[in-house]
């Protein structure tokens, strides 16, 4: 009988990207079944893989050096694209490497981080597809690898992979998403407008989701969010905050008023 946790560390170690996806929808349709068990104690020996498991491309390069996302060109439009895949590709392996690492979380945790990998898998094809129309795929242009090197960081604690993995990083999309909608919008790209919308609705969700477990785990330990968030993003360096941000959608992702002032505050 597959065991969820196990079953998530063996998708994150494929290096075929495809694959990846193929078994995590899999894993996910037994797990509703009721196919899957859920160790949730016992910590995996991971120290013959390579995490996560990647395709040989996209060539990973520093942000400045990733090439330029120009909308005057279908190959500008392309990278642009190709730069949101290979966040969903890292976004699914993200979910997957909070589903194994962390022991004894509760079980709903581990629910909600599956789906999360779903939705993520589910994107990151909406997006391939549709770069397939303008005669590109995934991997065709180099790719930078901020998120995952802050998955990388936050190891060591489930607190610190909450509070700056969904609630810093992929908090960013809430902002940037909109902005890159209307820029499909204006060229009349439908179908890229559709896509970047369903990714929107539930990016809400899956910072929801992280936001809803790091003030569990603030709570579990008589912590205060705001203090404590604070002091995690100074211990592990994460990027400072920048504006304009889309209070409305990090409203709805569970961020506090006390939060959303601090963030406006100059």
């Amino acid at each position: 009988m597959l065991e969820l946790r196990e079953a998530s560390l063996a998708i994150l170690a494929n290096t075929d990207a495809q694959a990846k996806v193929s078994q995590l929808y899999h894993l996910f349709d037994e797990y509703q079944h009721q196919r899957v068990a859920l160790n949730l104690s016992t910590n995996f020996d991971f120290q013959e893989l390579t995490l996560p498991g990647r395709p040989q491309k996209p060539e990973l390069v520093p942000p400045l050096q990733a090439p330029k996302r120009r909308m005057t060109t279908i190959e500008g439009r392309a990278i642009l694209l190709h730069s949101l895949a290979h966040i969903e590709f890292n976004a699914m392996n993200l979910a997957l490497d909070a589903i194994w690492r962390f022991p004894d979380m509760p079980k709903q945790y581990y629910e909600d981080w599956l789906k999360v990998a779903k939705e993520e898998a589910y994107h990151f094809s909406l997006v391939n597809e549709h770069i397939q129309l303008f005669g590109f795929t995934y991997g065709d242009f180099p790719a930078h690898n901020s998120l995952w090197e802050m998955v990388e960081r936050t190891t060591d604690a489930v607190i610190a992979r909450m509070a700056l993995v969904p609630r810093t990083m992929e908090a960013r999309g809430l902002d940037a998403v909109p902005r890159i909608r209307d820029r499909f919008k204006q060229i009349k790209d439908d179908r890229a407008v559709e896509i970047l919308e369903i990714i929107l609705n539930d990016e809400i969700g899956h910072v929801l989701i992280g936001n809803r477990w790091f003030n569990f785990l603030c709570a579990k330990d008589n912590l205060s969010p705001i203090t404590t968030y604070r002091e995690l993003a100074k211990k592990y360096h994460a990027p400072t905050l920048r504006g304009p941000f889309n209070i409305e959608a990090r409203k709805q992702a569970g961020f506090t008023s006390e939060e959303l002032n601090l963030m406006e505050s100059p």
